[in-house]
């Protein structure tokens, strides 16, 4: 096959030759002249998303490359803006998106949310958000973030299911073993949350890592949510703190309790219980399982409340593993 590919192009090289000499210099087109010159539409489309605000878009240097589809001669383009796959949830132009990013409380993964503007590139702008850090109201109420504050975003793509994240050299900077651990989980996590990405490859400053940190931790591929000891054993992920609800109120998320229950509570800021449910997760005894339950509660005015989750212990019956959000309650 080869051989018959370069006799092809040999015979094509020749008549081509032959058809310039016919034409001499009475051609109007310049055979010199580039794709957009000439007039015809470009090998190669501009990508598609928005770009992303802040120095992501203006300031940061490639990083990513993306392979274009397979041909007899495979290209890498080089794009000079990093730019990302469009990722879900998606909203038409002028809505609003609500994206998780997740920070430390107490040691484990914690949700929280963030309102933006509509955008096509929201994996960079949930970076970019979590990259921000907790708000007041969070850090008052014990979020942290591990990752350190000067830590940027060089930029972002997402292919086949894989989200390559690169982010500057103080990423890896400071902190003992939970901190680094901590910081990695927190970007895997929030770029998890889209249905087109399934893990995480990390780059600094535009080159993959290996060995991360001072702490020696060996990154030999793209990593998962594979951080059970950093996740609480009721992980509620589509309530966070400051959310205003309505009933009836779906929650979903992942747990590893006994025998795969647990309670959950919607309770006023008085104490009061408005309800309450059994949750059973798809698995649970040492194993996570995923878990949706809808609460339905009536209340008469807008009113302060939260949703508390936790299991009764298989030992004593008292609540363990219990997990409060503070949320306000509207009619």
């Amino acid at each position: 096959m080869r051989g018959l590919r370069l006799i092809t192009v040999l015979v094509a090289a020749a008549l081509l030759v032959g058809m310039l000499a016919a034409c001499g210099d009475g051609d109007d087109e310049d055979p010199t002249a580039t794709p957009a010159e000439a007039g015809a539409s470009p090998t190669s489309a501009a990508p598609t998303d928005e770009p992303t605000e802040g120095p992501t878009a203006t300031e940061a240097q490639p990083t990513a490359t993306e392979t274009a589809e397979p041909s007899p001669s495979p290209t890498t383009v080089i794009d000079p803006t990093p730019t990302e796959a469009s990722a879900e949830p998606t909203a038409t132009e002028g809505e609003e998106l609500t994206l998780n990013v997740y920070f430390i409380r107490d040691e484990e993964l914690t949700v929280a949310h963030r309102t933006i503007p509509h955008t096509l590139g929201v994996g960079a702008a949930a970076m970019e958000a979590l990259l921000a850090g907790p708000s007041d109201e969070e850090a008052a109420l014990g979020f942290i973030s591990a990752i350190p504050d000067d830590t940027e975003l060089r930029g972002l793509t997402i292919d086949d299911g894989i989200a390559t994240v690169d982010l500057s050299a103080a990423y890896e900077s400071g902190g003992g073993s939970f901190s680094v651990m901590a910081r990695l989980a927190q970007v895997v996590f929030t770029l998890t949350q889209f249905p087109t990405v399934d893990a995480v490859q990390f780059m600094l400053e535009g080159e993959p890592v290996e060995v991360f940190s001072g702490e020696g931790v060996i990154i030999d591929g793209p990593l998962g949510r594979d951080f059970e000891e950093l996740q609480p054993a009721i992980f509620v992920e589509s309530v966070a703190v400051g959310d205003v609800v309505s009933s009836p109120l779906t929650i979903t998320g992942t747990a590893n309790t006994f025998e795969a229950t647990f309670q959950a509570r919607i309770v006023t800021g008085a104490g009061e219980m408005l309800t309450e449910q059994v949750v059973t997760a798809t698995s649970g005894t040492g194993t996570r399982g995923t878990f949706e339950a809808t609460l339905t509660f009536e209340v008469a005015e807008e009113t302060p409340g939260r949703l508390v989750v936790f299991e009764y212990s298989a030992r004593d019956g008292s609540p363990i593993n219990v997990v409060e959000i503070p949320i306000l309650l509207q009619p």
